[in-house]
C-alpha cells in the first residue's frame, strides 16, 4: 500500500519586498519584477535572515492567475547561507488581483497561494533539506511576502 504523505513544519519566512518594477505586458503575460530587501526566517532550533538582493520573478497569466519565481538567499546565525528558488501559484479574482497589484491590503481567505521552493546550501547542517520535498502556502501583503513552509514527509 502506498503511505499519504503527511506534512512537517519546516519554516516561517517573513520576505521584506519593495516597490515592483513593471515590466509590461510581453508575449507570455503581464511581466514585474519585485524586489526582495531582507526579512526573517526562523525554524525548528535554528533562525536567520533573508538577505537584500534577490527578487521575485511574477507573471500575471490572466485577470485571476499569477505565476511567482523567488530567488533569494538567507543567512543563517552562524553565517552559513542557503538559497531559495520558490515558485508559486497565486489566484485570486480579477478585482483582488488588481488590489495586490495596487498595494492595498487584501484578506488572505480571498487569494489561493501555494509554493514549492527548493534548497542549494553547502551547510553541512541543514544539507538534508536538498534531499527533500517541500510544499508552503503564503500571505501577501502590501511591504511583506509570510510563507509557511512545510517538509513532506
Amino acid at each position: 500500500m502506498i503511505q499519504v504523505p503527511e506534512l512537517k513544519h519546516f519554516a516561517t519566512l517573513k520576505v521584506e519586498i519593495d516597490v515592483p518594477q513593471e515590466v509590461g505586458v510581453s508575449v507570455h503575460g503581464e511581466r514585474r519584477v519585485i524586489p526582495i530587501t531582507g526579512g526573517s526566517v526562523e525554524g525548528h532550533g535554528w533562525q536567520g535572515k533573508v538577505l537584500q538582493g534577490g527578487a521575485d520573478f511574477q507573471l500575471i497569466l490572466t485577470p485571476r492567475m499569477t505565476h511567482l519565481d523567488a530567488q533569494y538567499v538567507i543567512e543563517l546565525e552562524n553565517g552559513e547561507l542557503i538559497f531559495i528558488q520558490n515558485k508559486a501559484i497565486r489566484v485570486a479574482s480579477a478585482d483582488v488581483t488588481q488590489k495586490i497589484k495596487a498595494g492595498i491590503a487584501v484578506a488572505p481567505e480571498h487569494i489561493y497561494f501555494r509554493c514549492v521552493p527548493s534548497f542549494e546550501t553547502s551547510s553541512p547542517s541543514m544539507q538534508w533539506i536538498t534531499e527533500r520535498v517541500f510544499v508552503g502556502t503564503g500571505i501577501r501583503r502590501p511591504d511583506l511576502v509570510e510563507l509557511q513552509i512545510f517538509e513532506v514527509m
